[in-house]
C-alpha cells in the first residue's frame, strides 16, 4: 500500500522528470511497491546515471537538504543527495556502484533494467525485480533478499 503522500510526492518527481533529460528510475520500496510487492515505502529512492543527479538537484533545488556530491561506503558508491518534498525524504543516487569481492563494479546501467509500471495515469520507470533481488545479494542485505526472493517465486508467471 503506497501512502498517499508518496503519491503526490512521486507525481511532482514525474512531472518535473518527464519534462527533462534525465534517465532515471525509482528504485528501494517504493519501486517494490510500485511492482505489488506487499511493503510501505517510508523514502523516495531515485537512481540515475552522474549527470542526472545533478541535474535532479538542480530542477528540485528548493528541497535539496543534502546537495549532490560523491559519497563511498565500505560496499556502495555513488553520487547522492537528498532533497525534503512535502516530509518525504527523496534520495537521490547517480552513478552507484557496488563492491564485490573488493573490486567496483562498472556503474549501473539503469536502461538494462527498466520496467514501466502505471499508476494514477502515470508511466512510472522503476527497476527490474530480479534485479533488485540481485543487487541486495550483492550488498549482503538478506533481509531485503529474502521479501523479494518470496515474493518473486510467488508471482513467477
Amino acid at each position: 500500500m503506497i501512502p498517499r503522500t508518496h503519491l503526490k510526492v512521486l507525481r511532482k518527481l514525474y512531472e518535473r522528470l518527464s519534462g527533462s533529460n534525465v534517465n532515471w528510475v525509482i528504485t528501494g520500496s517504493l519501486g517494490f511497491a510500485l511492482q505489488g510487492v506487499p511493503v510501505e515505502p517510508h523514502d523516495i529512492d531515485i537512481q540515475t546515471d552522474r549527470e542526472g543527479a545533478y541535474e535532479i538537484e538542480r530542477l528540485f533545488s528548493e528541497f535539496v537538504v543534502e546537495p549532490v556530491r560523491f559519497k563511498e561506503s565500505e560496499k556502495i558508491r555513488s553520487h547522492f543527495g537528498v532533497l525534503m518534498i512535502d516530509g518525504v525524504k527523496v534520495e537521490v543516487m547517480g552513478d552507484i556502484q557496488k563492491k564485490v569481492n573488493d573490486e567496483w563494479e562498472e556503474p549501473v546501467d539503469i536502461n538494462k533494467y527498466k520496467r514501466f509500471v502505471e499508476v494514477e495515469d502515470m508511466k512510472i520507470p522503476v527497476l527490474d525485480l530480479e534485479y533488485e533481488y540481485q543487487a541486495y545479494l550483492k550488498l549482503g542485505r538478506m533481509e531485503k533478499v529474502e521479501m523479494l526472493r518470496k515474493f518473486l517465486e510467488e508471482n513467477k508467471k
